[in-house]
């Protein structure tokens, strides 16, 4: 099914702005000196791992959890004070939270009715929200009666015939298969952009994330990593974790130090076994070693994108990093595969190797190349180094 181009009326475009949102639970920071602008009409992603302070960050704003300190502005309005009523947001949960003995109708206007808003008005409201959701046959069924997508443009259709200032979406697929995922995360951005609301998304699937946002922020442990477009968070992460975060596979680390001898050499960790040509350094091109000379000697970790590693040819020419190492295991994907070789104690994952035509045999030496200008460098600490190519 696909959304109708029906054009709402009375969206009112707003911002969302928080400064420096702090939550405790006694000694537990649930949030920390958390700040976070949304534009009107923007589409906006928060991604992490659960219990990274998502869904707090959600009841906050909607004034279902009371903050410690900072501020929520709807617009120009500081909202810290006021109840959820008067906040104008909608919400949609995970689970729907339908009403089971109400039918599609009745669940649809049921924030109309609260408001007691004219019935001719609801009447109206309802049927040009369903019909925008495709669910306009489904008006006189129980939640019983219908899937899980339905239920959920039933869920999507009761906070929208709100008209709100600010949309909240906490893991609205998380309960969908994954085909019916895929389909609802296309029609819900579909909607977001027909009806122009501001809104803020959350998740812990990064395929929604990247797929939908306009922008999308990283989150762990109560904070905001980064926030940017999807493409600059994937090809420009702001520190490790952001960085090990996105991906499928995900990135690849080495842990290395930079040494001098007669120029610039990078030495496998001292617990790492690798060799290569009987030595366990590697030249350090002129090209890369530009302000490499400020981190001599510090332990350092290399990041390396599956896709962006190269089996090469014994005989093939090749300008980048080169090492060698054991195929391990090789797993079919259908239309490609992805091959793990080992480097001493580290294991690299390469994917894309179908594409290339070079199959890699279990048990047999790999050599496998590496871009200089898509090699990420990271702080042992997790900060990111901003290698400068000359």
């Amino acid at each position: 099914m696909q959304i109708k181009s029906i054009q709402t009326e009375g969206i009112i475009l707003t911002t969302l702005s928080i400064r420096n949102l702090t939550k405790t639970y006694g000694h537990l920071i649930a949030l920390e000196n958390f700040s976070l602008e949304i534009s009107s009409g923007e589409f906006m992603v928060l991604l992490g791992p659960s219990g990274c302070g998502k869904t707090t960050v959600l009841r906050c704003i909607a004034g279902l959890t009371d903050i410690t300190s900072g501020e929520i502005y709807i617009g120009s309005e500081l909202v810290n004070k006021l109840p959820p009523k008067d906040r104008d947001v909608a919400m949609v949960f995970q689970n729907y939270s339908l009403y089971p003995h109400m039918n599609v109708y009745d669940n649809i206007a049921f924030p109309l009715k609260m408001k007691k808003v004219q019935k001719d008005k609801i009447n109206e409201s309802v049927q040009k929200i369903a019909k925008l959701l495709d669910i306009d046959n489904l008006l006189e069924r129980k939640p019983k009666e219908i899937s899980g997508g339905q239920m959920q443009r039933v869920a999507l259709g009761r906070a929208l015939v709100r008209e709100p200032k600010i949309f909240l979406m906490d893991e609205p697929l998380s309960n969908l298969d994954a085909k019916l995922r895929t389909e609802m995360r296309v029609e819900i951005k579909k909607l977001q952009e027909k009806v122009g609301i501001t809104t803020l998304y959350i998740t812990h699937d990064q395929a929604e994330a990247m797929s939908m946002a306009d922008n999308v922020g990283i989150m762990d442990s109560g904070r905001l990593f980064q926030l940017d477009s999807p493409q600059k968070v994937y090809s420009e992460p702001a520190n490790r974790f952001v960085a090990s975060f996105i991906g499928v596979p995900p990135m690849n680390f080495l842990k290395f130090k930079i040494i001098r001898e007669s120029s610039l050499f990078l030495k496998f960790d001292d617990n790492n076994s690798y060799q290569q040509d009987n030595r366990s350094i590697i030249k350090i091109p002129d090209t890369l070693a530009g302000n490499l000379n400020n981190i001599l000697e510090e332990t350092i970790m290399l990041g390396i994108r599956p896709k962006d590693i190269i089996l090469l040819r014994d005989d093939e020419d090749f300008d980048g990093l080169r090492l060698k190492g054991e195929t391990v295991y090789v797993e079919s994907l259908g239309d490609d595969s992805i091959a793990e070789v080992k480097l001493g104690e580290s294991l690299l994952k390469i994917s894309n190797v179908t594409s290339r035509n070079e199959t890699p045999i279990v048990g047999k030496e790999a050599r496998i190349g590496i871009k200089y200008d898509k090699i990420k460098l990271f702080t042992n600490s997790g900060e990111r180094i901003h290698i400068k190519l000359i």
